[in-house]
């Protein structure tokens, strides 16, 4: 094996993911930008972690948050401008951009039940749940998105939120229109969504372009609660450019 003094920066990040127990799949080796932009490597983050990095200024329950503060499935998170927070919450992990709040909830402190986007952007991961654990739900100004063990990006905004089933299934339901709702099966950001605040019955919901989040970023945070995705090995895939 090279030294560590005489590995490139691409060498040096992928071997600090087997290290850390990450697999280096074709798929795992699409991290290497976003650890570098980060300047940490992901790894299964400990029972008393909850944030893997945090960027501006972040609130948890209405008070400035830092590296240490824990997060618990009934709390409130938000960020100001320029601000983000990728962290975890019992077997979920989310990434909170920039002039967003998520009000959490939950049966236990560890365990989601569902979540509230009032504003903003957010990547999440969702760890299956047990036949005894609640349906996860996450609500936006206009839907509302029954989940399992899937992948979602979603955003809120007065008019319409925006919803991309990542990987595994939702089902999507307009909160003005009930009549609007689809069950959306996805194996790789194939349905993306508009959900509108009003329009014509039965079709407040829209195809969508894939915007706005990337697969490195799903593979971050999986890895931070032990997982991979689903299409860690795909080859040969042209990735959307972000625009936050």
């Amino acid at each position: 094996m090279k030294s560590f003094q005489s590995l490139s920066r691409r060498e040096w990040l992928q071997q600090a993911l087997v290290l850390s127990g990450y697999s280096l799949t074709a798929g795992s080796a699409l991290l290497s930008p976003l650890v570098h932009a980060l300047g940490k490597v992901p790894k299964q983050l400990s029972a008393d972690e909850s944030i893997f990095t945090l960027s501006g200024k972040v609130k948890v329950n209405g008070q400035a948050a830092n590296s240490k503060t824990i997060i618990t499935a009934n709390d409130t998170v938000e960020t100001e401008s320029n601000s983000q927070l990728i962290f975890v919450v019992g077997k979920d992990a989310h990434i909170l951009r920039e002039n967003s709040k998520v009000i959490f909830s939950g049966e236990q402190d560890k365990i989601e039940s569902g979540l509230q986007l009032t504003k903003g952007k957010l990547l999440s991961v969702f760890g299956k749940r047990q036949q005894s654990e609640k349906e996860h739900k996450i609500k936006t100004t206009t839907a509302t998105i029954g989940i399992r063990g899937t992948g979602v990006y979603a955003e809120s905004f007065n008019d319409h939120s925006y919803v991309c089933t990542c990987y595994g299934q939702t089902a999507i339901q307009a909160n003005n229109d009930k009549t609007s709702l689809e069950i959306v099966s996805a194996v790789h950001h194939d349905s993306p969504r508009y959900v509108l605040a009003d329009g014509r019955s039965g079709n407040f919901i829209e195809s969508a372009p894939m915007k706005n989040h990337t697969d490195e970023e799903l593979m971050l945070i999986e890895a931070l609660v032990g997982r991979n995705t689903p299409f860690s090995s795909l080859m040969g895939y042209s990735k959307p450019r972000r625009t936050y």
